[in-house]
């Protein structure tokens, strides 16, 4: 496992098995730092040291058992996406996964609360199934037919790991499953791009839902389905219809920009379904596609979130809340609660007491 990491934080940062050497002044070899790759040789823990160095990653990175591999990865992404990219993204979701796993281990929990969905695996015969799908979940997760608040809430509530992360342009988000260490159930893991707006944020975590509920082997574009699903599930085709009407001939601005927020999606989105659930035809939606709504798909109107604040609404803070909680049961140090958030300890100090003059901290 050691040498798939090293592999995967080489490639992440571009070097070649020589263009590392060079970086470690040919203190190692090429054919050295290949076997390491391969599982033939192990380095010693000065050239472990050397190596995070070189690599920009952490020790923790290299040496944890935590996480054994990612499976069934699946990016949204465009055609141009390269391989340093995939490998980047990889990497820092290894890593932020091994040690949001650390802590639950460290507090005596598990991830297969997920596992209980009886839901998962659903075979579609065709896209517009995925509709099925988005009410039967709401149904099991009892939600309703309202508009969901917050999606980062909802899915970490359910057992599904949520990460917002930096990601390159070209990858909006991913899904898969992470295998654990001494065979524990997978967990699965959605990853969304901090730089998204919070609408496309919202879509992308339906999206990547969608991929981890409908069966791989399904004979339909799984792209298209798990939109129709996002679609479905963030905007339920029977609230849609009772506040805009079953049947409409057009629709209008302000109308719009108040229903998106209510539903927190991208307007352009909204207007898909407005077709979708058929409360307007293929001629209205041109027609406002045509008009007031001309660019929509590249650019938001009024967005939820202000430019510049881009993934602070929200954002995860089961990992955050479970840090804490070990730290503040004395589980944890302030410097292990520093490694675990990357932050540094003045701040790790104030998030547990609290600002200045206070103390937050219980004791008996």
């Amino acid at each position: 496992m050691f040498g798939d990491r090293l592999k995967l934080a080489r490639k992440k940062a571009g070097y070649s098995l020589q263009g590392l050497s060079d970086a470690l002044n040919n203190r190692v070899s090429a054919q050295a730092l290949g076997k390491y790759e391969r599982g033939e040789m192990t380095p010693s823990s000065s050239v472990l040291i050397s190596l995070a160095k070189a690599l920009d990653v952490s020790l923790h990175y290299l040496l944890s058992e935590q996480v054994q591999k990612l499976d069934e990865v699946e990016f949204r992404k465009t055609t141009g996406t390269s391989a340093r990219d995939r490998a980047r993204v990889s990497a820092e979701v290894i890593d932020r996964l091994q040690r949001y796993l650390s802590v639950e281990e460290i507090l005596g929990l598990d991830s297969g609360a997920w596992h209980t969905l009886k839901s998962a695996n659903r075979f579609l015969g065709e896209e517009n199934e995925a509709e099925v799908i988005a009410e039967d979940i709401r149904r099991a997760w009892r939600l309703g037919i309202d508009p969901i608040p917050n999606m980062t809430a909802l899915l970490e509530d359910h057992g599904i790991k949520v990460l917002v992360i930096d990601l390159p342009e070209r990858v909006s988000g991913l899904t898969c499953l992470v295998h654990r260490q001494r065979h524990k159930k997978k967990a699965p893991v959605i990853v969304v791009n901090r730089k998204l707006t919070l609408e496309r944020r919202r879509f992308t975590l339906a999206h990547e839902l969608a991929h981890r509920l409908i069966d791989a082997s399904s004979p339909v574009n799984h792209e298209k389905a798990s939109n129709i699903f996002a679609g479905a599930f963030l905007v339920p085709r029977d609230h849609l219809i009772r506040e805009a009407g079953r049947i409409r001939h057009a629709v209008g601005y302000r109308e719009l920009i108040h229903l998106k927020r209510m539903y927190r999606v991208s307007a352009a989105m909204l207007l898909v379904r407005f077709r979708q659930t058929g409360v307007i035809d293929q001629s209205a939606l041109a027609y406002a596609f045509q008009t007031f709504a001309r660019g929509w798909r590249s650019s938001e109107p009024e967005p939820l979130e202000a430019s510049g604040v881009e993934g602070l609404y929200e954002a995860p803070r089961r990992f955050e809340r479970l840090c804490y909680r070990a730290l503040a049961e004395d589980f944890i140090s302030p410097s292990k609660a520093g490694e675990l958030l990357r932050q540094p300890l003045d701040k790790i100090e104030q998030g547990l007491r609290g600002p200045v003059g206070t103390d937050a901290t219980y004791c008996d």
